[in-house]
């Protein structure tokens, strides 16, 4: 279908000095203004030269300047605003076929929205991309989206795209609770101009995602990176499936890769899922003073990890609800509808963050889990028939909290129909799941409360989530429908947290460690250093530990670098190379001091 066309009647010979005459008279131009000809084309003499982009969007509304707050010129066409000042004027000029065209703003193209519908469809779109209680706005796949098609939209992300990308960023800037988190995933986007307006409406901007676009060189990072101290917070960076980022890591130059991003970030912590290494090289300062910094010392916790605890009740009572709840759960959950007490609540959450653990093992990078990121938080989010119920970014008032806690067995049950597949394989891996149980007292009566950590696959990604689970159960009456339906127990309570995967060694039995992946320090090594103060005691446990130095070029070395430890450790990089032979120590010696 062709598209429509709109053109001005052409004036006839002599109506330039008539309409000038007229629009004089009637206070619309100054007096000694001189006006153009419609037939006058741009570039002639005595013509008005237009910009190159009135002449590529002739008849696009400038939705920015309303969402800016400036002053939006008249639609009103320039006859009508005549009419309503001096009548006769207008007559005349219609007669002679002079009357201007009206603004050519005030209409927009195929029969599209006008301006101030413009705004308030832009509005609607960043609401429903926007997720207040993860504060994060989802600007993913934005050239698919049916709304800005059926509305005739420009992407954002599209190539024609001019201020659509500002608009965005503007009314995501006043957007509450600010925005920590934005995704342009999968947009397809070549250039970085897209986030100069991002980084200058959204400057503490915590987390960003452009995983899978086709950015190919680093010039089109420096938009929001640089000297200029752009996203001078930004947190976390993915730039999986770029061209720039997948070339650096074919031709083996990831480090370099790691090192160009950390320069331009200096306040990054992850890049593509994986930690920070943060190793400075400048040359040691001049200084007396002792550094500042706490150091906390590298060692176990007092207590031993332990199994599973449960007292005050038969453990066959728990293993048996276990072992028939969770299939349940995961293949019929409309039949768990007895098993909940009439008046029972139940709740969920997600916590989307990686917990610290995983992070440094790399678990949700890792080949070993190459579902982990099919995953996706929406569903968990915002399903179950009123969201997650994470009390600590909750938004929405009382209605978000009523919404969120549902009560009676029915309820209950429909709410959980509304949450993602799963599959809990307590049986088969009675390892990956810690259990808790004893009584407590509730009024008048004493229940029984039960907690569970473990992981489920999430179907059918196959990904996998850590959850926790609470329960509060009671001996099942006599004739109630739990008990002629073979439940022992019924469930009062039933309290869900859906979490990032992180590894079931967390509940391990045996020494707990601080820190996964830290070596812990030997009886011998810590007996060596307990005559030195802190912190310096603490700081070259950290060196040993993470270098194998031997005491005497440990101690040098952090003497060498003012004791601190960051400087210290680049020193030990830039040398253990060629002095590998008399600074580190012997394996037998390391393994005297490591445990």
């Amino acid at each position: 279908m062709s598209q429509p066309t709109f053109s001005s009647p052409t004036p006839a010979p002599g109506s330039r000095a008539i309409a000038a005459s007229a629009l004089r008279k009637a206070g619309l131009i100054d007096q000694d203004a001189k006006m153009r000809d419609a037939s006058e084309k741009p570039g002639r003499k005595g013509g008005v030269k237009q910009s190159t982009r009135s002449r590529t969007h002739p008849h696009k509304p400038r939705a920015i300047e309303a969402v800016m707050g400036k002053e939006q010129p008249s639609t009103k066409s320039l006859t009508a605003r005549i009419s309503a000042s001096n009548p006769a004027v207008a007559q005349r000029l219609l007669k002679t076929g002079g009357a201007p065209r009206g603004r050519r703003n005030a209409i927009s193209l195929n029969g599209g929205p006008t301006s101030e519908k413009v705004i308030d469809l832009w509005k609607e779109w960043v609401n429903r991309r926007w997720n207040p209680e993860a504060k994060f706005l989802n600007l993913e796949r934005m050239n698919e989206d049916d709304f800005l098609k059926r509305h005739r939209l420009t992407s954002p992300a599209s190539p024609d795209a001019s201020r659509e990308a500002q608009v965005v960023f503007k009314i995501a800037s006043k957007l509450k609770p600010e925005v920590e988190t934005v995704s342009l995933a999968h947009n397809g986007l070549a250039n970085g101009r897209i986030l100069v307006s991002l980084a200058h409406y959204l400057p503490r901007l915590a987390n960003l995602s452009l995983e899978g676009n086709n950015i190919g060189n680093w010039k089109e990072i420096d938009y929001v990176s640089g000297k200029r101290g752009k996203l001078d917070q930004l947190r976390e960076l993915v730039l999986v499936g770029n061209p720039m980022r997948e070339l650096e890591y074919k031709n083996n130059r990831v480090q370099q890769y790691k090192s160009q991003i950390a320069r331009r970030f200096p306040s990054l912590e992850i890049l593509d899922g994986e930690p920070v290494a943060r190793v400075g090289f400048d040359a040691p300062s001049s200084s007396t003073s002792a550094p500042t910094r706490h150091h906390t010392m590298l060692q176990s916790f007092a207590w031993n990890m332990e199994p599973s605890f449960i007292a005050g009740v038969d453990g066959s009572i728990v293993s048996n609800f276990f072992v028939r709840y969770f299939p349940l759960f995961d293949n019929q959950r409309g039949a768990l509808l007895d098993a909940y007490a009439p008046d029972a609540t139940f709740s969920f959450s997600a916590n989307t963050g990686i917990p610290p653990r995983a992070r440094i093992e790399g678990i949700h990078v890792s080949k070993e889990f190459p579902n982990q990121r099919k995953l996706e938080w929406p569903p968990w989010l915002s399903g179950g028939l009123g969201g997650s119920r994470n009390l600590g970014r909750m938004a929405g008032g009382l209605q978000k909290l009523t919404q969120s806690l549902h009560l009676g067995s029915e309820q209950v049950v429909k709410a959980m129909l509304n949450l993602p597949a799963t599959r809990h394989d307590v049986s088969g891996s009675p390892e990956k799941f810690s259990v808790d149980a004893f009584p407590i007292r509730q009024a008048e009566r004493t229940n029984l409360l039960v907690t569970i950590h473990g992981q489920f696959a999430e179907l059918p990604s196959e990904g996998i989530r850590s959850f926790d689970r609470s329960f509060v159960l009671a001996i099942a009456p006599e004739g109630s429908r739990a008990k002629q339906s073979g439940w022992d127990v019924v469930i009062l309570s039933d309290q869900l947290v859906v979490r990032a995967y992180s590894s079931f060694e967390a509940w391990r039995p045996g020494p707990m460690r601080v820190q996964a992946g830290d070596l812990l320090p030997s009886p011998g090594l810590q007996q060596a250093l307990a005559p030195l103060p802190e912190p310096q005691r603490a700081l070259m446990q950290d060196l040993v530990l993470r270098t194998r130095l031997n005491l005497q070029f440990a101690e040098d070395c952090l003497k060498n670098n003012d004791w601190d430890l960051e400087r210290a450790l680049a020193n030990f990089e830039q040398v253990k190379v060629s002095e590998r032979g008399h600074c580190l120590m012997a394996r037998t010696d390391a393994d005297d001091i490591i445990t």
